[in-house]
C-alpha cells in the first residue's frame, strides 16, 4: 500500500481525499499547513506528496523548495485553474506533476498512480548509453562521465526520451506524450531542457540541440572508424 502525505489547508478536501484514497489502497497522512507537512516528512517516509500551492503561512512553492533540499520524493502539486505561472515555477523547482482545481478524486488518483509508476516501474527496463552518458531506466538514474546527476522525475523522463532517440529530432508534443505530461506547456518543456543542459554542462548546447520551431535532438556520438 502506498503511503502519501497530503498537505492542504482545506479541511473538507483533506477529509474527502483521505477517505477516497484509503478506499483505493492508498494510506494518507494529512497536514493542514506547510510547516506541519514538513514536520511529517522529517518524521516518517512517504512514497509521494500531494501539495497545495495556495496555503496560509508558507505556500506550497516554498514547501516544495524545502523538500527538494534533501528529498527526491515525488510531489504532485494542486494549483488554481489556469494559473500557468505557478505550474511552471513548480516544475522548475522540482514538482513531478500537477493537477488544477477543481478536480475529481478519480483524476487525482490516476495522476498519483502515474507518478508512482514513473518512480517505481513495475518491470525492469534496460539501460541505455550515449557517449559518456548512461541511463539506468529501472533505477531512474543518469550518470554522466562517472558523475550521478541530480534530476527531477520530469527531467529524467525528458532526457530518457531524447537519448533513446539519439540522432533523431523529437518534437515537444512527442516529448510530452512520452513523459505522459500532455497538459504541460511548451514553455515548461523548454525550461526543463534548459535545466538538463546545465546539469549536463552542455552550454553552449553540444548534446541537446534545439531544432527551431520543432523540438530537440540529442546528438548521437560519432564512432571512430576501425
Amino acid at each position: 500500500m502506498a503511503r502519501v502525505l497530503l498537505i492542504d489547508d482545506d479541511a473538507r478536501l483533506r477529509e474527502l481525499l483521505t477517505g477516497y484514497l484509503a478506499e483505493n489502497d492508498v494510506s494518507v497522512r494529512a497536514a493542514a499547513d506547510g510547516l506541519r507537512g514538513l514536520e511529517a516528512l522529517r518524521s516518517e517516509p512517504f512514497d509521494a506528496v500531494i501539495l497545495d500551492i495556495m496555503m496560509p503561512g508558507i505556500d506550497g512553492l516554498e514547501v516544495l523548495r524545502r523538500i527538494r533540499k534533501d528529498s527526491r520524493v515525488p510531489v504532485l502539486m494542486l494549483t488554481a485553474k489556469g494559473d500557468e505561472m505557478d505550474r511552471v515555477v513548480g516544475l522548475e523547482i522540482g514538482a513531478d506533476d500537477y493537477i488544477s482545481k477543481p478536480f475529481g478524486p478519480r483524476e487525482l488518483l490516476a495522476r498519483l498512480r502515474a507518478v508512482l509508476r514513473r518512480v517505481s516501474p513495475e518491470e525492469p527496463s534496460p539501460s541505455v548509453r550515449e557517449g559518456e552518458l548512461a541511463l539506468d531506466l529501472a533505477a531512474r538514474q543518469a550518470v554522466d562521465a562517472g558523475v550521478l546527476l541530480d534530476l527531477t522525475g520530469l527531467e529524467f523522463d525528458l532526457l530518457s526520451a531524447l537519448v533513446r532517440r539519439a540522432g533523431r529530432v523529437v518534437t515537444r508534443e512527442a516529448l510530452l506524450r512520452e513523459t505522459k505530461r500532455e497538459d504541460v506547456s511548451d514553455r515548461a518543456v523548454d525550461v526543463h531542457i534548459s535545466h538538463l543542459r546545465q546539469k549536463l554542462q552542455d552550454d553552449p548546447p553540444r548534446r541537446i540541440k534545439t531544432v527551431r520551431g520543432v523540438g530537440y535532438v540529442f546528438t548521437k556520438e560519432a564512432k571512430d572508424p576501425k
